[in-house]
């Protein structure tokens, strides 16, 4: 059953659900009756956010759900509920205290998630009924970050470089877009060369994967997404607790694919390009060494400093594919370093920007559908971290310092001056399980950059 569904005349009348909070619990207490007040009494209930307590009528069965929130998060006001409420049908109750209907609607959507490809669901999840309209709106949102938290909780042996190229392959033959592939040796055949030097180690061989779609006069924007879909950090080895979770290093693939589908379901006028670089950074004979000079496609060369910086190498080269198409914006996607997460946490992804007035609309999009970034500098006195003693610059250095920063001034050498250019350095993932974001795989910047798109294109 869907975590939403619409109301509809002769449909029985669905639970009411009451958010409330320490302030308002006075009020919801004057529309209960005795027997219901002493019952809430005793079951403790003081509207804590997170606090449930189920009120029955005079006959014993459900009447009405008290819920305690915060509200400033209405995404997270209901999201614990659909997979802890009774079986049944629900709604949120008018007299509730104020709360963004449909980012509720959202977050119990969010909530009721349940990855199910090799075990099934613990249970089914209740419903919330909502308006035809909220559904409508909300259904493409919904569906896109179950299909990042899908591909990536998705173990790297069912999502190798070939599998992530089908979803792309589906994605177009979804919505008649033109997909084209690089495979192995056709990479070096049409300079690809970073994208190669990284996944030529593994048995399964490194492809860039490309969807072109819409009119070629409307406005161009180009979504890039990293795909690294195993990651042992090359010959410069991962620690084991560093290299568990690496199936999630193509989430900003797994993004970039999302926003792309968005952006077509939603029928924005652009001329979308989408570039996902999908590689396993393996160790065998063949691996990219430590030391390795890599002359790039847009000319650059490259010197290997560490080969665990492998994410950079594979998006420089389709950044520069990216910018020969003359777009008038680029937006990628990439897991890309721990640093951003030391200086962030997880919850915020950090968003680097060649155009200040650009980086104010989406994070204020973001901040608007309850997706935040944080942005961090393009410093650009700290590319001297990168500096090579016999290439142009290196893919890393000695220094710890600044490493989320560093990696995007890497990048951006390769956008040409003047291109609008976000990135977007994003965790993809949700280690312990909260309200509404479920433990693995999350989607964490796409309604920020979805929303963004919409405002400026549709």
């Amino acid at each position: 059953m869907s975590a939403l569904i619409a109301n509809a005349s002769g449909r029985r009348a669905p639970t009411p659900i009451e958010a409330t909070d320490a302030t308002h619990l006075s009020s919801l207490r004057k529309r209960l009756s005795t027997a219901q007040r002493s019952w809430l009494d005793e079951s403790g209930f003081d509207a804590t956010p997170g606090s449930v307590c189920l009120i029955p009528d005079t006959n014993g069965k459900l009447a009405r759900v008290a819920v305690g929130v915060d509200r400033r998060d209405s995404l997270a006001a209901l999201a614990a509920l659909p997979l802890t409420l009774p079986a049944a049908e629900y709604a949120l109750a008018p007299e509730s205290v104020p709360l963004d209907p449909q980012l509720c609607a959202l977050g119990w959507a969010l909530g009721a998630y349940q990855f199910t490809r090799y075990r099934n669901a613990r249970r089914a999840g209740s419903p919330l009924v909502v308006s035809a309209a909220t559904l409508a709106r909300l259904t493409p949102l919904i569906e896109a970050t179950c299909f990042v938290r899908d591909l990536v909780n998705t173990p790297t042996e069912d999502m190798g470089p070939k599998q992530l190229a089908d979803q792309v392959k589906q994605l177009g033959k979804t919505y008649k877009a033109k997909v084209r592939e690089w495979v192995g040796d056709e990479l070096l055949e049409d300079n690809f060369p970073t994208i190669h030097a990284v996944g030529r180690a593994s048995h399964r061989p490194p492809r860039l994967i490309e969807l072109s779609w819409g009119k070629a006069s409307d406005p161009k924007v180009v979504l890039v997404g990293k795909g690294v879909c195993f990651d042992t950090g090359g010959l410069d080895l991962k620690p084991s607790d560093g290299m568990r979770w690496m199936k999630k290093d193509m989430g900003g693939a797994a993004h970039a694919i999302a926003l792309a589908g968005l952006v077509m379901e939603a029928k924005l006028p652009v001329r979308l390009t989408l570039l996902v670089p999908a590689v396993e950074n393996a160790v065998a004979g063949n691996a990219m060494r430590p030391g390795e000079v890599i002359l790039t496609r847009a000319g650059h060369s490259v010197e290997v400093d560490n080969t665990d910086a492998e994410g950079r190498l594979i998006l420089c080269d389709a950044l520069a594919y990216a910018a020969e198409q003359k777009p008038e914006l680029i937006i990628d996607f990439a897991t890309l370093t721990g640093a951003a997460r030391v200086a962030l946490g997880a919850d915020l992804p950090a968003l680097f920007a060649n155009d200040d007035q650009l980086a104010e609309a989406a994070l204020a999009c973001g901040s608007a559908v309850a997706d935040p970034m944080w942005r961090l500098p393009l410093w650009r006195p700290y590319r001297k971290l990168l500096e090579s003693y016999l290439a142009d610059f290196a893919n890393a250095g000695a220094s710890r310092h600044a490493g989320a920063i560093t990696a995007a001034l890497f990048m951006e050498r390769f956008i040409p001056e003047g291109l609008p250019w976000l990135h977007l350095d994003t965790y993809a993932w949700n280690d312990g399980d909260r309200p509404g974001r479920p433990r693995g795989g999350e989607a964490m910047g796409l309604r920020a950059m979805f929303a963004l798109l919409s405002k400026r294109y549709g």
